[in-house]
């Protein structure tokens, strides 16, 4: 199993977390994604857990919509940090989800990200980053990125009329 592993309850959340995937390959961080939902397999739930922490997975990233149950789950079953994507919904564009997953009660914690692609995103980067502290070159890579990111801002700095 890879160092990251992206979970999600539904393939229609994938085109979402895929922004985790791509952040996570930018920083040379294995990952692997799959769907395991908290109310349709929750036999599968608490499985995955249990191989994640037998095969030394890092960090679990979950994206969920709607009620948006399975973060706060799986943080249930393991001791990993577990960082929840809400996904944006249809009826109420993810502010459910993200009622859902950062609300947590005390003693089950879930790092809870922005709503859609954007807290994908930072998942995957703050997964980075929990695994660059022992890892240095993921470390540097996560530098590295900083550095551009701020260069891209000054480089656009000056703005003018056309």
């Amino acid at each position: 199993m890879a160092s990251v592993l992206i979970l999600m309850g539904s393939t229609s959340d994938w085109p979402t977390m895929q922004a985790a995937a791509h952040m996570l390959k930018e920083f040379g961080v294995s990952w692997e994604a799959r769907v395991v939902s908290a109310h349709r397999t929750p036999d599968l739930l608490a499985s995955t857990m249990q191989e994640a922490e037998a095969n030394d997975t890092r960090v679990i990233i979950a994206g969920a919509g709607g009620a948006a149950h399975l973060p706060g789950m799986l943080a249930a079953f393991t001791c990993l940090p577990v960082f929840g994507v809400p996904v944006a919904s249809k009826q109420l564009k993810g502010l459910d989800s993200l009622l859902s997953i950062v609300q947590m009660p005390k003693g089950v914690a879930v790092g809870t990200l922005a709503i859609g692609e954007a807290g994908a995103a930072n998942a995957g980067l703050l997964a980075a980053q929990v695994i660059g502290t022992t890892e240095p070159a993921v470390q540097e890579k996560v530098k590295a990125f900083r550095v551009q990111q701020r260069n891209t801002v000054i480089a656009a700095s000056k703005l003018e009329l056309d």
